[in-house]
Protein backbone atom coordinates (compact mmCIF):
# COMPACT_ATOMS: atom_id res chain seq x y z
CA UNK A 1 0.00 0.00 0.00
CA UNK A 2 3.02 2.68 1.19
CA UNK A 3 4.66 1.75 -2.34
CA UNK A 4 1.53 2.49 -4.39
CA UNK A 5 0.86 5.77 -2.57
CA UNK A 6 4.34 6.39 -3.36
CA UNK A 7 4.18 5.90 -6.87
CA UNK A 8 0.45 7.34 -7.01
CA UNK A 9 2.41 10.92 -5.97
CA UNK A 10 5.19 10.62 -7.75
CA UNK A 11 3.13 10.04 -10.99
CA UNK A 12 0.32 13.16 -9.83
CA UNK A 13 4.07 15.18 -9.33
CA UNK A 14 5.05 14.02 -12.73
CA UNK A 15 1.99 15.14 -14.64
CA UNK A 16 1.66 18.52 -12.74
CA UNK A 17 5.26 19.01 -13.92
CA UNK A 18 4.72 18.31 -17.29
CA UNK A 19 1.16 20.38 -17.29
CA UNK A 20 3.20 23.43 -16.60
CA UNK A 21 5.63 23.14 -18.69
CA UNK A 22 3.03 22.07 -21.48
CA UNK A 23 1.20 25.71 -20.59
CA UNK A 24 4.99 27.50 -20.22
CA UNK A 25 5.49 26.50 -23.47
CA UNK A 26 2.30 27.85 -24.97
CA UNK A 27 2.76 30.91 -23.20
CA UNK A 28 5.85 31.44 -24.99
CA UNK A 29 4.82 30.32 -28.32
CA UNK A 30 2.12 32.93 -27.93
CA UNK A 31 4.64 35.42 -27.09
CA UNK A 32 7.06 34.75 -30.03
CA UNK A 33 4.20 34.25 -32.63
CA UNK A 34 3.33 38.58 -31.93
CA UNK A 35 4.06 41.22 -34.06
CA UNK A 36 6.13 42.92 -31.72
CA UNK A 37 8.61 39.66 -30.85
CA UNK A 38 9.42 39.30 -34.68
CA UNK A 39 12.79 39.85 -34.79
CA UNK A 40 12.86 39.10 -30.32
CA UNK A 41 15.11 37.18 -29.25
CA UNK A 42 14.14 35.13 -25.83
CA UNK A 43 15.60 32.97 -22.85
CA UNK A 44 13.21 31.44 -20.57
CA UNK A 45 14.42 28.96 -17.23
CA UNK A 46 12.27 27.70 -14.83
CA UNK A 47 13.18 25.03 -11.79
CA UNK A 48 11.71 24.05 -8.94
CA UNK A 49 13.32 25.11 -5.94
CA UNK A 50 15.55 22.22 -5.56
CA UNK A 51 16.60 22.58 -9.02
CA UNK A 52 14.88 20.31 -10.89
CA UNK A 53 14.05 21.73 -14.49
CA UNK A 54 10.76 22.49 -15.47
CA UNK A 55 11.25 24.11 -18.56
CA UNK A 56 13.25 26.59 -21.14
CA UNK A 57 13.59 27.84 -24.13
CA UNK A 58 16.87 28.85 -24.97
CA UNK A 59 17.68 28.98 -21.70
CA UNK A 60 21.54 28.81 -22.03
CA UNK A 61 21.65 32.29 -24.84
CA UNK A 62 22.97 34.56 -23.48
CA UNK A 63 21.78 38.05 -24.22
CA UNK A 64 21.61 41.88 -22.61
CA UNK A 65 19.61 40.91 -19.38
CA UNK A 66 20.22 44.66 -17.82
CA UNK A 67 19.50 45.38 -13.86
CA UNK A 68 18.21 41.43 -13.15
CA UNK A 69 22.60 41.18 -13.81
CA UNK A 70 22.54 42.75 -10.05
CA UNK A 71 21.46 39.47 -8.51
CA UNK A 72 25.21 37.80 -9.47
CA UNK A 73 27.13 40.84 -8.10
CA UNK A 74 24.70 40.88 -4.76
CA UNK A 75 25.41 36.90 -4.39
CA UNK A 76 28.77 37.74 -4.84
CA UNK A 77 29.49 40.50 -2.11
CA UNK A 78 27.52 38.61 0.25
CA UNK A 79 29.42 35.49 0.34
CA UNK A 80 32.84 37.26 -0.43
CA UNK A 81 33.09 40.08 1.85
CA UNK A 82 29.98 38.99 4.65
CA UNK A 83 27.08 40.53 5.43
CA UNK A 84 28.60 42.75 7.94
CA UNK A 85 31.08 44.14 5.79
CA UNK A 86 31.69 47.92 6.49
CA UNK A 87 33.36 50.98 4.39
CA UNK A 88 35.30 53.96 6.55
CA UNK A 89 35.76 57.02 5.69
CA UNK A 90 38.86 58.68 7.78
CA UNK A 91 39.91 62.05 8.64
CA UNK A 92 43.61 62.98 9.37
CA UNK A 93 46.19 65.52 9.15
CA UNK A 94 49.77 66.40 8.65
CA UNK A 95 51.51 68.70 10.71
CA UNK A 96 50.67 69.52 13.97
CA UNK A 97 48.12 71.42 16.52
CA UNK A 98 49.21 74.44 18.54
CA UNK A 99 46.92 77.29 19.87
CA UNK A 100 44.16 75.69 18.10
CA UNK A 101 46.08 76.42 14.93
CA UNK A 102 46.30 73.07 12.47
CA UNK A 103 49.58 73.99 11.00
CA UNK A 104 48.89 71.41 7.91
CA UNK A 105 46.31 69.72 5.72
CA UNK A 106 43.32 68.25 5.92
CA UNK A 107 42.87 64.78 4.61
CA UNK A 108 39.53 62.89 4.09
CA UNK A 109 40.00 59.61 2.80
CA UNK A 110 37.62 56.44 2.05
CA UNK A 111 37.50 52.95 0.64
CA UNK A 112 34.86 53.70 -1.50
CA UNK A 113 31.78 53.84 0.98
CA UNK A 114 28.95 54.46 -1.40
CA UNK A 115 26.73 54.78 1.43
CA UNK A 116 28.80 58.43 2.57
CA UNK A 117 26.12 61.15 2.58
CA UNK A 118 23.39 59.52 1.23
CA UNK A 119 19.79 59.99 2.06
CA UNK A 120 18.54 56.17 2.16
CA UNK A 121 20.03 55.74 5.59
CA UNK A 122 19.26 56.86 9.32
CA UNK A 123 21.83 57.95 11.06
CA UNK A 124 24.31 58.60 7.64
CA UNK A 125 22.62 61.28 6.12
CA UNK A 126 24.95 64.14 5.07
CA UNK A 127 24.05 66.05 8.62
CA UNK A 128 25.17 63.15 10.47
CA UNK A 129 28.60 62.95 8.86
CA UNK A 130 28.45 66.58 9.34
CA UNK A 131 28.00 66.63 12.94
CA UNK A 132 30.55 64.23 13.96
CA UNK A 133 33.52 65.60 11.63
CA UNK A 134 32.99 68.95 12.98
CA UNK A 135 32.44 67.27 16.89
CA UNK A 136 35.83 65.41 15.76
CA UNK A 137 37.63 68.76 15.47
CA UNK A 138 36.30 70.84 18.18
CA UNK A 139 37.21 67.76 20.21
CA UNK A 140 41.04 68.71 19.62
CA UNK A 141 40.39 72.33 19.89
CA UNK A 142 40.84 73.20 16.08
CA UNK A 143 39.74 76.84 15.23
CA UNK A 144 42.03 77.30 11.91
CA UNK A 145 43.38 75.29 9.69
CA UNK A 146 46.48 76.64 7.56
CA UNK A 147 46.95 74.12 5.20
CA UNK A 148 44.61 72.63 2.48
CA UNK A 149 41.56 70.40 2.61
CA UNK A 150 42.78 67.23 0.51
CA UNK A 151 39.99 64.17 -0.53
CA UNK A 152 42.41 61.42 -0.78
CA UNK A 153 40.34 59.62 -3.24
CA UNK A 154 43.30 56.92 -4.50
CA UNK A 155 41.69 53.86 -3.07
CA UNK A 156 40.44 52.79 -6.58
CA UNK A 157 41.65 53.19 -9.85
CA UNK A 158 40.89 56.64 -12.04
CA UNK A 159 38.18 54.97 -14.53
CA UNK A 160 35.01 56.11 -13.02
CA UNK A 161 32.46 54.78 -15.10
CA UNK A 162 33.03 51.09 -16.97
CA UNK A 163 34.01 50.94 -20.09
CA UNK A 164 30.63 50.31 -22.67
CA UNK A 165 28.29 52.15 -20.50
CA UNK A 166 26.30 54.57 -23.26
CA UNK A 167 26.92 58.22 -23.48
CA UNK A 168 23.03 59.25 -23.03
CA UNK A 169 23.45 57.33 -19.72
CA UNK A 170 26.71 58.61 -18.17
CA UNK A 171 25.60 62.32 -16.83
CA UNK A 172 22.09 60.92 -15.50
CA UNK A 173 21.72 59.94 -11.91
CA UNK A 174 21.78 56.30 -12.82
CA UNK A 175 25.22 56.82 -14.77
CA UNK A 176 27.25 58.08 -11.56
CA UNK A 177 30.80 57.04 -11.74
CA UNK A 178 32.60 55.24 -8.69
CA UNK A 179 35.49 57.47 -6.79
CA UNK A 180 37.82 56.64 -4.19
CA UNK A 181 35.75 58.79 -2.21
CA UNK A 182 31.78 59.22 -2.79
CA UNK A 183 29.17 61.86 -1.78
CA UNK A 184 25.38 61.95 -1.46
CA UNK A 185 25.89 58.86 -4.42
CA UNK A 186 27.42 61.01 -6.57
CA UNK A 187 24.32 62.36 -7.21
CA UNK A 188 23.22 65.97 -7.95
CA UNK A 189 19.68 67.55 -8.19
CA UNK A 190 18.67 70.35 -9.95
CA UNK A 191 16.01 72.49 -9.96
CA UNK A 192 13.92 73.46 -13.28
CA UNK A 193 10.66 75.23 -13.80
CA UNK A 194 10.07 74.11 -17.15
CA UNK A 195 12.78 74.89 -19.47
CA UNK A 196 14.81 77.35 -16.84
CA UNK A 197 17.16 76.28 -14.31
CA UNK A 198 16.62 77.46 -10.98
CA UNK A 199 19.27 76.15 -8.62
CA UNK A 200 21.25 73.07 -7.65
CA UNK A 201 21.34 71.01 -4.32
CA UNK A 202 24.76 71.20 -3.98
CA UNK A 203 27.69 72.60 -5.80
CA UNK A 204 29.98 71.48 -8.35
CA UNK A 205 33.06 73.14 -8.68
CA UNK A 206 34.38 74.35 -12.15
CA UNK A 207 31.15 73.27 -13.83
CA UNK A 208 29.51 75.52 -16.77
CA UNK A 209 26.05 74.69 -18.00
CA UNK A 210 24.51 74.59 -21.44
CA UNK A 211 20.52 74.16 -21.45
CA UNK A 212 18.77 73.56 -24.86
CA UNK A 213 15.75 72.17 -22.66
CA UNK A 214 12.61 72.57 -24.30
CA UNK A 215 8.92 72.83 -22.33
CA UNK A 216 6.80 70.52 -23.56
CA UNK A 217 4.87 66.98 -22.85
CA UNK A 218 3.55 66.07 -19.42
CA UNK A 219 6.84 64.23 -18.52
CA UNK A 220 10.32 64.53 -17.61
CA UNK A 221 11.85 63.35 -21.08
CA UNK A 222 15.35 64.98 -20.56
CA UNK A 223 18.84 64.11 -20.59
CA UNK A 224 21.81 65.32 -18.73
CA UNK A 225 25.25 64.44 -20.28
CA UNK A 226 28.74 65.02 -18.08
CA UNK A 227 31.31 63.07 -18.02
CA UNK A 228 33.70 62.61 -14.64
CA UNK A 229 36.24 65.04 -14.46
CA UNK A 230 34.50 67.62 -16.82
CA UNK A 231 33.79 70.97 -16.68
CA UNK A 232 30.89 71.11 -18.80
CA UNK A 233 27.59 69.92 -18.42
CA UNK A 234 24.84 70.08 -20.94
CA UNK A 235 21.30 69.26 -20.75
CA UNK A 236 18.74 68.78 -22.99
CA UNK A 237 15.35 67.41 -24.05
CA UNK A 238 12.09 68.24 -22.94
CA UNK A 239 10.33 68.85 -19.45
CA UNK A 240 6.48 69.73 -18.37
CA UNK A 241 6.00 73.85 -18.23
CA UNK A 242 5.66 73.15 -13.87
CA UNK A 243 8.46 73.15 -10.71
CA UNK A 244 10.20 69.36 -11.27
CA UNK A 245 13.64 67.98 -10.28
CA UNK A 246 16.06 66.34 -12.40
CA UNK A 247 18.87 64.79 -11.06
CA UNK A 248 22.25 64.35 -12.32
CA UNK A 249 25.41 62.45 -11.75
CA UNK A 250 28.28 64.06 -10.32
CA UNK A 251 31.48 64.83 -12.75
CA UNK A 252 33.69 65.28 -9.47
CA UNK A 253 32.41 63.90 -6.16
CA UNK A 254 35.39 64.39 -3.90
CA UNK A 255 35.88 67.91 -5.53
CA UNK A 256 31.80 68.16 -4.35
CA UNK A 257 31.99 66.92 -0.80
CA UNK A 258 35.48 69.26 -0.32
CA UNK A 259 33.74 71.98 -1.29
CA UNK A 260 30.82 71.05 0.76
CA UNK A 261 33.51 70.36 3.74
CA UNK A 262 35.01 73.88 3.76
CA UNK A 263 31.47 75.43 3.88
CA UNK A 264 30.50 73.09 6.95
CA UNK A 265 33.90 74.53 8.12
CA UNK A 266 33.00 78.66 7.44
CA UNK A 267 29.69 78.24 8.94
CA UNK A 268 31.07 76.08 12.43
CA UNK A 269 33.55 79.18 13.10
CA UNK A 270 36.40 77.34 11.71
CA UNK A 271 38.87 79.12 9.64
CA UNK A 272 40.55 77.91 6.74
CA UNK A 273 43.08 79.61 4.87
CA UNK A 274 44.10 76.76 1.97
CA UNK A 275 42.17 75.49 -0.80
CA UNK A 276 40.76 71.94 -1.64
CA UNK A 277 42.00 69.88 -3.19
CA UNK A 278 42.09 65.74 -4.39
CA UNK A 279 44.48 63.30 -5.60
CA UNK A 280 42.69 62.59 -8.59
CA UNK A 281 42.72 66.33 -9.60
CA UNK A 282 46.42 66.19 -8.53
CA UNK A 283 47.03 63.92 -11.16
CA UNK A 284 45.55 65.31 -13.49
CA UNK A 285 47.20 68.75 -13.03
CA UNK A 286 50.80 66.80 -13.19
CA UNK A 287 50.87 67.60 -9.40
CA UNK A 288 52.95 66.24 -6.63
CA UNK A 289 50.31 63.42 -5.35
CA UNK A 290 49.50 63.82 -1.25
CA UNK A 291 48.38 60.54 0.34
CA UNK A 292 46.44 60.80 3.74
CA UNK A 293 48.43 60.22 6.59
CA UNK A 294 48.07 56.66 8.61
CA UNK A 295 48.33 58.80 11.67
CA UNK A 296 46.90 62.01 13.21
CA UNK A 297 43.26 60.46 13.33
CA UNK A 298 40.82 62.68 13.67
CA UNK A 299 37.71 60.76 12.84
CA UNK A 300 37.02 56.79 11.80
CA UNK A 301 33.16 56.80 10.01
CA UNK A 302 32.04 53.53 9.61
CA UNK A 303 28.69 52.84 6.94
CA UNK A 304 25.96 50.52 7.86
CA UNK A 305 26.65 47.12 6.79
CA UNK A 306 26.79 45.30 3.65
CA UNK A 307 23.25 43.27 4.21
CA UNK A 308 21.36 47.07 4.20
CA UNK A 309 23.63 48.31 1.38
CA UNK A 310 22.68 44.94 -0.58
CA UNK A 311 18.77 45.88 0.18
CA UNK A 312 18.49 49.05 -1.60
CA UNK A 313 20.93 47.88 -4.51
CA UNK A 314 18.48 45.52 -5.35
CA UNK A 315 14.94 47.19 -4.16
CA UNK A 316 16.01 50.12 -5.96
CA UNK A 317 18.19 49.00 -8.72
CA UNK A 318 21.25 51.76 -7.93
CA UNK A 319 23.74 51.29 -10.43
CA UNK A 320 26.28 53.16 -8.38
CA UNK A 321 26.43 50.61 -5.45
CA UNK A 322 27.24 47.62 -8.40
CA UNK A 323 30.13 49.37 -9.72
CA UNK A 324 31.35 50.04 -6.17
CA UNK A 325 30.91 46.60 -5.27
CA UNK A 326 32.49 45.47 -8.30
CA UNK A 327 35.46 47.91 -7.51
CA UNK A 328 35.57 46.93 -4.21
CA UNK A 329 35.35 42.50 -4.86
CA UNK A 330 38.50 43.57 -7.38
CA UNK A 331 40.52 45.30 -4.64
CA UNK A 332 39.75 42.41 -2.12
CA UNK A 333 40.63 39.60 -3.64
CA UNK A 334 42.90 41.06 -6.71
CA UNK A 335 44.40 43.99 -4.92
CA UNK A 336 43.45 46.10 -7.86
CA UNK A 337 40.50 48.38 -7.75
CA UNK A 338 39.44 48.33 -10.58
CA UNK A 339 36.25 47.41 -12.73
CA UNK A 340 37.97 44.67 -15.13
CA UNK A 341 39.65 43.36 -11.73
CA UNK A 342 36.17 43.25 -10.10
CA UNK A 343 34.22 41.60 -13.13
CA UNK A 344 37.15 39.36 -13.68
CA UNK A 345 36.84 38.06 -9.87
CA UNK A 346 32.93 38.10 -10.77
CA UNK A 347 32.76 35.67 -13.74
CA UNK A 348 35.65 33.61 -11.86
CA UNK A 349 33.18 33.31 -8.60
CA UNK A 350 30.17 32.11 -10.24
CA UNK A 351 32.19 29.72 -12.73
CA UNK A 352 33.39 28.34 -9.44
CA UNK A 353 29.93 27.35 -8.42
CA UNK A 354 29.31 25.37 -11.87
CA UNK A 355 27.79 28.22 -13.86
CA UNK A 356 28.76 27.63 -17.70
CA UNK A 357 31.51 30.67 -18.16
CA UNK A 358 29.99 31.03 -21.77
CA UNK A 359 26.41 32.17 -20.24
CA UNK A 360 28.36 34.66 -18.21
CA UNK A 361 29.75 37.59 -19.97
CA UNK A 362 29.90 39.88 -17.50
CA UNK A 363 30.53 43.85 -18.44
CA UNK A 364 30.18 45.55 -15.20
CA UNK A 365 28.30 44.93 -11.91
CA UNK A 366 24.70 46.56 -12.63
CA UNK A 367 23.34 45.55 -16.26
CA UNK A 368 23.26 49.47 -17.30
CA UNK A 369 26.30 48.34 -20.17
CA UNK A 370 24.31 46.49 -23.26
CA UNK A 371 28.44 44.53 -23.58
CA UNK A 372 26.69 42.09 -20.79
CA UNK A 373 25.57 38.82 -21.78
CA UNK A 374 23.41 36.61 -19.27
CA UNK A 375 21.71 33.38 -20.19
CA UNK A 376 18.24 33.03 -17.88
CA UNK A 377 19.76 29.26 -16.64
CA UNK A 378 22.76 31.11 -15.58
CA UNK A 379 20.20 33.84 -13.49
CA UNK A 380 18.39 30.89 -12.01
CA UNK A 381 21.04 28.18 -10.95
CA UNK A 382 22.66 31.61 -8.93
CA UNK A 383 19.52 32.28 -8.07
CA UNK A 384 19.30 28.43 -6.28
CA UNK A 385 23.03 28.48 -5.04
CA UNK A 386 21.89 31.78 -2.93
CA UNK A 387 19.13 30.24 -1.68
CA UNK A 388 21.21 27.65 0.08
CA UNK A 389 23.48 30.68 2.15
CA UNK A 390 23.32 31.67 5.34
CA UNK A 391 22.86 35.11 4.45
CA UNK A 392 19.87 34.37 2.09
CA UNK A 393 17.09 35.83 3.92
CA UNK A 394 18.79 39.25 3.28
CA UNK A 395 19.47 38.96 -0.23
CA UNK A 396 15.92 37.85 -0.67
CA UNK A 397 14.95 40.98 1.31
CA UNK A 398 15.77 43.29 -1.20
CA UNK A 399 13.81 41.59 -4.30
CA UNK A 400 10.90 43.83 -4.85
CA UNK A 401 7.55 42.32 -5.37
CA UNK A 402 5.88 42.79 -9.38
CA UNK A 403 4.01 41.50 -11.61
CA UNK A 404 0.93 40.80 -9.68
CA UNK A 405 2.91 39.55 -5.96
CA UNK A 406 5.80 37.74 -7.64
CA UNK A 407 9.02 38.22 -5.68
CA UNK A 408 11.64 39.11 -8.38
CA UNK A 409 14.32 41.19 -9.48
CA UNK A 410 13.54 43.31 -13.09
CA UNK A 411 15.71 44.74 -15.64
CA UNK A 412 14.86 47.42 -17.92
CA UNK A 413 16.79 48.74 -21.27
CA UNK A 414 15.45 50.40 -24.59
CA UNK A 415 13.92 47.21 -26.40
CA UNK A 416 14.99 45.00 -23.69
CA UNK A 417 13.22 43.37 -20.17
CA UNK A 418 14.22 40.66 -17.84
CA UNK A 419 12.86 39.56 -14.35
CA UNK A 420 14.05 36.86 -12.68
CA UNK A 421 13.00 35.47 -8.95
CA UNK A 422 11.27 33.02 -6.58
CA UNK A 423 7.51 32.17 -6.14
CA UNK A 424 4.92 29.94 -4.71
CA UNK A 425 2.25 29.36 -6.55
CA UNK A 426 -1.41 28.72 -4.94
CA UNK A 427 -1.11 25.04 -4.95
CA UNK A 428 2.26 25.45 -2.94
CA UNK A 429 4.78 24.64 -5.62
CA UNK A 430 8.20 26.62 -5.23
CA UNK A 431 10.00 28.17 -8.62
CA UNK A 432 12.81 29.74 -9.32
CA UNK A 433 12.78 31.51 -12.79
CA UNK A 434 14.04 33.80 -15.38
CA UNK A 435 13.17 35.47 -18.22
CA UNK A 436 14.92 37.83 -20.46
CA UNK A 437 13.34 39.16 -24.08
CA UNK A 438 15.98 41.40 -26.57
CA UNK A 439 14.66 43.93 -29.75
CA UNK A 440 11.00 43.57 -28.17
CA UNK A 441 9.22 46.07 -30.49
CA UNK A 442 6.33 46.57 -28.35
CA UNK A 443 5.26 49.03 -25.61
CA UNK A 444 3.31 46.37 -23.10
CA UNK A 445 6.48 44.42 -22.86
CA UNK A 446 6.66 43.90 -19.30
CA UNK A 447 3.04 42.70 -20.13
CA UNK A 448 4.18 40.04 -22.50
CA UNK A 449 6.73 38.61 -20.64
CA UNK A 450 4.11 38.15 -17.27
CA UNK A 451 1.91 36.19 -19.53
CA UNK A 452 4.51 33.72 -19.65
CA UNK A 453 5.04 34.07 -15.76
CA UNK A 454 1.16 34.17 -14.64
CA UNK A 455 1.17 30.55 -15.47
CA UNK A 456 3.40 29.61 -12.51
CA UNK A 457 1.14 31.04 -10.56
Amino acid sequence: MNRLLLFIVLLSQTFLAQNIAQKLDTATKNLLTTSAAYSANLSVYISDESGNFIYEHNGNQGLSSASTQKIFTAAAALETLGKNYQYTTTASYSGNISGGNLNGNLFLKSNGDPTLGSWRYEGYKPENFKQKLLEALKKLEISTISGDLIIDDSYFDFQATPGGWPWNDIGNYYGAGVFGVNWRENQFDISMNGKEMKGLNVELPGVNWVNEVKSGGSSDQSLIYTAPFSNVAYINGTLPAKAVTVSGAMPNPPLTFGTEIKSWLKDAGISFKGNVSSTSMQQINGEKLQFAPKNNIVLEYKSPTLDKIIYWFMRKSVNFYGETLIKTLGKEKKNEGSFDAGVSYLKEFWKGKGINAAMINFADGSGLSPQNYVSARAEVQSLLWSKKQPWFSDFYEGFPTQGNAMKMKSGTMKDTKSFAGYHTAKDGKKYVYAIIINNYQGSNISDALYKVLNVLK
